[in-house]
């Protein structure tokens, strides 16, 4: 698929010889694709969403469950399978409270859902009941399959790059498309992206504490921030910088409004808590 970023390799190694690996099958959704494979599709067949994290063994085991039953149901319905933290504008969008959750989606709406890994009795079971719910309700036909999409040369070499570990060679990659195509909308956000969670992951969680016990201290204040967007909090992290904007003056307020105005380009500047942030740091700063 053309722009999609598989950021999986940033987040945890690469599986050990002879051992499963790390992420689920074929049945991966991103930003990018998520209108055509799971809303447009979802006109066709029920598209069951199963949102999961590398960092919860119970979850990537719950999606090669829904894999094993999608596959003995044979196209009666489709599965997305889609990581949360480099989708955090899916996570948001869909109110998810807990990883893993799964979501039936059908005629292009939320059906039904769960949280938590279940056992696969239990899976097979909701299935079936979304199966029943939506019998005969859905315009096209079950087995037909959505239009393939042209995949762009240029993204999949910045792909192919992350799986493979090479953030450096992503990254140019990505710098290169926008050497040639200063407006492209999706090598600029995948290239946001791929900084922001370069620079998150490297830090240490208890760094919010830090920036609690000492709010005088910049950059913990910050890198607090990074890790409270990381965990899927925005509103925390954008209220801690705009705090920072409203107590500090010069250089200080310069630098914290900048590093905002960087996690805002990370979402959809329509999502209400974007929305609510630039009316609280227009606020603090005049």
């Amino acid at each position: 698929m053309s722009g999609a970023v598989d950021l999986s390799a940033l987040k945890q190694p690469p599986a050990a010889p002879g051992g499963a690996a790390a992420t689920p099958g074929n049945h991966t959704v991103t930003e990018a694709d998520f209108e055509s494979k799971v809303i447009r599709r979802s006109t066709q067949v029920p598209v069951v969403v199963a949102l999961y994290s590398q960092r919860s063994p119970g979850s990537v085991e719950l999606v090669r469950t829904l894999e094993r039953l999608n596959a003995a149901d044979g196209g009666s319905w489709d599965l997305a399978t889609i990581e949360a933290e480099p989708n955090m504008n899916i996570v948001q969008a869909l109110r998810v409270q807990g990883i893993p959750t799964v979501i039936a989606v059908a005629g292009g709406q939320p059906l039904a859902d769960f949280e938590g890994a279940q056992p696969e009795p239990q899976v097979r079971q909701w299935i079936d009941a979304v199966l029943d719910a939506t019998a005969g309700k859905l315009e096209g036909d079950a087995g037909a399959q959505p239009e393939p999409e042209v995949e762009d040369p240029r993204f999949v070499a910045a792909e192919d790059a992350l799986s493979e570990g090479d953030i450096a060679g992503a990254e140019a990659a990505y710098e290169a498309i926008l050497a040639e195509e200063p407006a492209n909308e999706e090598a600029k956000a995948a290239l946001r992206q791929l900084r922001f969670l370069t620079r998150a992951q490297q830090l240490d969680p208890a760094v919010v504490a830090t920036a609690d016990a000492d709010p005088a201290d910049l950059d913990a204040a910050l890198d607090a921030a990074d890790v409270e967007l990381l965990e899927q909090r925005p509103e925390a992290a954008f209220d801690r910088i705009i705090a920072i904007v409203k107590r500090t003056a010069g250089d200080d307020r310069t630098r914290a409004r900048t590093r905002l105005l960087e996690l805002f380009e990370l979402f959809d500047p329509a999502e209400p808590f974007v929305i609510a942030a630039r009316r609280k740091l227009a606020t603090a700063l005049y």
